[in-house]
């Protein structure tokens, strides 16, 4: 997943990964291939056993200044979060990307409007 992110260019602002190994490990190796450094992957407890309103608050409370940030976590809270956002998702396998913009510059702003885009990528397809 890492290496077709890098290849559309994929590059946030800021990674955020859940304390867990197999979480934190993911992003990692996805920052490898984007071009992000692993000391800069910001670890956050609240995406470690968590339910789908946590997940968003740490989302809304994101600074406005950041454009794009990218969360690695567990299921089932990443798919119910991804299907709140966009019914569009209803199932995240293993390593799936789930990817949505919004017309918004206030990440307080997530899911309260509706993306208008949402891309669904996964391992296997």
């Amino acid at each position: 997943m890492g290496k077709r992110l890098g290849k559309r260019g994929v590059k946030p602002d800021l990674l955020v990964s859940s304390p867990a190994r197999r979480a934190l490990t993911t992003a990692q190796l996805i920052a490898d291939e984007i071009g992000c450094q692993r000391k800069d992957i910001v670890v956050n407890e609240r995406l470690y056993a968590s339910s789908p309103d946590d997940l968003l608050a740490v989302v809304r409370a994101l600074d406005d200044r950041l454009d794009g940030v990218m969360l690695f976590g567990h299921n089932p809270e990443f798919t119910h979060l991804a299907h709140r956002l966009s019914s569009k998702i209803v199932d995240m396998p293993t390593c799936a990307v789930a990817e949505f913009h919004f017309d918004t510059r206030a990440w307080a702003a997530v899911g309260e409007t509706d993306p208008v885009k949402v891309k669904l990528d996964a391992p296997k397809k």
